[in-house]
């Protein structure tokens, strides 16, 4: 980057003002990832400080059989598929309560978009959730899952969330979003819901006083200046709403093939390199310093391994997903040296290794408990650390 530039988007970046599309674009192309983390800690200090949120979550998929059949996507199954699965309701509350010693806070639900299975059970099983874990608050569904409850009930975007939300939903998801170019997605979706719909969704959520998540799916066919387009549409949406808590870069995942029958569902990894550490890290700098209206940045570190995560917390992140337990959507994120589950404990000593102050909080961003400051470095040297994989 000239350095000129340089200068001019710094003293943009220092003196508050917003970012072009043409300041993301020339973000991307820089090299120098130290000074893009620099811009971006300092504006996730200003509006975080050195805390990380987490929460106690569980991630539940109560059905992996789809109608769609997205180029990226290894987690969908056709009816009658080996591995397809679809939860009774009481055995969705089940696998719910396995976590309830743990203070569980929140349950992350999302799902294929299932051919046969009626709307009422949609309602019914977040009724059920709620009853037997009502203190634990309900994210569920993306803006596609939505749409598709539209076609399969004859009802209204307006009328399906009234009803959910009587049944205890208190967020939507992000998901569904990918990138919303029409360039890019008409290779990597198969599915109804674009930009249009999935917009239109979130506005009507925002409208009835929910706070939702946003997303983008970075690291397979799309160009820097398609993920520029992407949050430059969810900033303006912000502005209009203001009803995103966070944003979420979602590094896309290529198919181990250890799934039951062997399948390789991922069609365009063969043309794909999955984003190496320092594309994700630009990612998250360049991200916080573009979404500069959406107050939390966050890395999901099943998709991203516990370095990088840990990492991203000087490059513009200030949240960290949670417990997570089970996504069954990233395929087998085992193979990334990530576990399966993270604990409250395991959590906070991956925070303090990093340097930061651990708070956490509920599904509305409200603090649950703020946690002691790092320990110094001269404190930390007195015994052995954990080295995170």
């Amino acid at each position: 980057m000239d350095a000129g530039l340089k200068r001019e988007l710094e003293a943009k970046v220092y003196a508050g003002e917003r970012l072009t599309r043409e300041d993301g674009i020339a973000l991307y192309e820089c090299d120098d990832l130290a000074w893009l983390g620099r811009l971006a800690h300092h504006k996730r200090t200003e509006l975080n400080g050195e805390r990380v949120m987490f929460n106690v979550n569980r991630h539940l998929n109560l059905t992996n059989v789809c109608s769609a059949s997205c180029a990226y996507c290894s987690f969908q199954r056709k009816p009658g598929e080996k591995d397809a699965y679809t939860m009774r309701i009481d055995e969705a509350v089940r696998k719910a309560k396995e976590m309830e010693d743990e203070q569980l806070t929140e349950l992350h639900i999302v799902n294929g978009l299932h051919p046969t299975l009626p709307w009422r059970y949609y309602p019914k099983v977040l009724r059920e959730l709620k009853a037997a874990l009502p203190n634990v608050s309900l994210k569920c569904f993306t803006a596609t899952e939505v749409q598709w409850f539209e076609k399969i009930s004859g009802l209204s975007a307006d009328e399906i969330l009234d009803e959910l939300m009587d049944a205890g939903l208190e967020s939507l998801t992000g998901g569904g979003a990918e990138i919303f170019d029409w360039e890019v997605r008409q290779h990597i979706v198969d599915h109804a819901c674009h930009w249009e719909d999935w917009s239109r969704i979130h506005r009507l959520a925002h409208s009835k006083g929910m706070k939702t998540p946003s997303t983008m799916l970075y690291g397979h066919i799309e160009e820097p200046r398609h993920r520029v387009d992407h949050v430059l549409r969810l900033r303006e949406l912000q502005d209009e709403t203001g009803g995103f808590q966070v944003f979420i870069p979602l590094r896309y995942q290529h198919d181990f093939v250890d799934s039951a029958d062997g399948k390789i569902r991922n069609r365009i990894q063969a043309r794909t390199t999955m984003a190496s550490p320092a594309e994700s890290l630009k990612t998250f700098a360049v991200s916080r310093l573009l979404f500069d209206n959406v107050p939390h940045v966050k890395c999901f570190w099943v998709m991203h391994g516990l370095s990088v995560a840990q990492l991203s917390l000087n490059f513009g992140v200030d949240d960290l997903d949670g417990s997570v337990v089970e996504y069954k959507i990233t395929h087998d994120a085992d193979a990334y040296g990530t576990p399966s589950t993270m604990h409250r404990d395991d959590l906070l000593h991956l925070i303090w290794d990093a340097g930061f102050r651990p708070v956490e909080r509920n599904t509305r961003y409200e603090v649950v408990r703020e946690y002691d400051p790092a320990p110094s470095l001269a404190e930390r040297r007195v015994e052995p650390q954990q080295v995170w994989a």
